[in-house]
């Protein structure tokens, strides 16, 4: 396993630990947020500004990570913007101040994203990439298991304490910040001309090569029909399953995704990156289709059991397959493009699932969604090639 390097162990860490924190909080942040004065449409506006400004930053940062040369300092002000604001959301309690400090978490994820991953594609070769990717997610995800459970049993003890709650969680986040001390900069070559302009990473579309613009093509039309997690946890309300159910349900999905990120990685690397990516998303079709149709708890785990592996077989490999096609000093910003029009496309999915959802029904949302996923497997498997795996 020499693969999974110092600066592979740190990453994997910080991110345990920053998700740990992020994950603590998100099943009662609708509460939290009601609770304070919130209405729906503000909680709406809150989390659309929020991935509006991690989607389009991550384009910018990462752009500015390979002009500049540098990883690290993306990577720490990231991580310690995320930590900061979770004592901020306690403090404050004027919807102002509370969107000022969500979107300085999210501002931080956007920071950190690119220049994190570049990292992570450098400490690894095009054959081991998807076992590189795939641990790291593991860790991650394993925070967003160890982050509910420990609210669970928080709240059980202590109803209502959200406040205190959030200062918890600066504590995971505090960790993540003094782990990101013991990274060591491994300087790429920096440009000769650095862009200053916010929406520069627009340019490398056009500077990109064609196999570049085929994946991310495919990867947004899949991304256009893939919406919020909240659409899946919303049906099983819907079934009538309650709220203990329905957050258990939640962390056991994560607890199958972060169980199968690094062994899925390990076999992408060996049967080729577009076939397991395929498997992943013909595996979301079976779980979205199967979701039209299931009202039994026990349907729910078995179909929730498979989101977590087609999550496990796309998330970290689309980020290694697009590393692997991309040009070493570009790849922040080959991820970071790609990021900030995936953070768009899934604004405008759970945008026309809502729409759909409102005027025809669960069933049509999720028919619909796994049936043109269907067609994403074709074009995957017919218009783009397997990318290269040599060392």
């Amino acid at each position: 396993m020499s693969y999974l390097t110092r600066s592979v162990w740190v990453l994997s860490i910080i991110s345990l630990f920053t998700d740990m924190a992020s994950e603590m909080l998100y099943p009662v942040m609708p509460v939290y947020l009601k609770s304070i004065g919130f209405s729906i449409v503000l909680i709406g506006m809150l989390e659309g500004v929020a991935e509006a400004t991690v989607g389009l930053s991550k384009g910018y940062f990462g752009k500015l990570s390979d002009d500049l040369g540098k990883r690290v300092p993306f990577v720490r002000v990231g991580y310690g913007l995320s930590a900061l604001s979770k004592p901020m959301m306690a403090a404050f309690v004027y919807p102002l101040w509370i969107f000022f400090a969500r979107t300085v978490d999210r501002l931080g994820k956007g920071i950190r994203t690119s220049a994190r991953d570049a990292i992570l594609s450098d400490e690894a070769t095009k054959s081991n990439k998807a076992k590189v990717f795939g641990f790291h997610r593991s860790m991650d995800t394993l925070g967003a298991v160890l982050g509910p459970l420990f609210a669970l049993i928080y709240l059980y003890f202590n109803p209502h304490a959200y406040k205190t709650l959030f200062l918890i969680a600066f504590l995971p986040g505090l960790l993540a910040v003094i782990a990101s001390s013991f990274l060591k900069e491994n300087k790429p070559k920096a440009k000769d001309k650095v862009s200053t302009n916010f929406f520069s990473f627009l340019h490398y579309w056009k500077q990109s090569s064609p196999e570049y613009r085929k994946l991310v093509t495919g990867l947004l039309l899949f991304t256009l029909f893939n919406s919020s997690d909240v659409f899946l946890l919303l049906k099983a309300k819907q079934a009538s399953l309650n709220d203990m159910l329905i957050i258990g349900i939640y962390i056991f999905y994560n607890i199958i995704y972060a169980l199968f990120s690094y062994p899925i990685g390990i076999i992408a690397d060996k049967v080729g990156l577009k076939k397991m990516f395929v498997i992943g998303l013909i595996l979301f079709a079976v779980v979205y289709l199967g979701m039209a149709v299931n009202t039994n708890i026990y349907g729910f785990l078995g179909l929730f059991f498979l989101y977590g592996i087609y999550a496990a077989a796309t998330d970290g490999i689309s980020k290694a397959w697009i590393s692997n096609i991309s040009d070493k000093k570009d790849t922040a910003t080959a991820i970071g493009t790609y990021s900030s029009f995936q953070s768009i496309c899934t604004m405008l999915a759970s945008s026309f699932a809502g729409l759909i959802w409102f005027k025809f029904g669960a069933s049509a949302t999720f028919i619909i969604s796994g049936s043109i996923t269907l067609i994403v497997v074709a074009y995957f498997w017919i218009a783009i090639e397997n990318p290269a795996t040599d060392p």
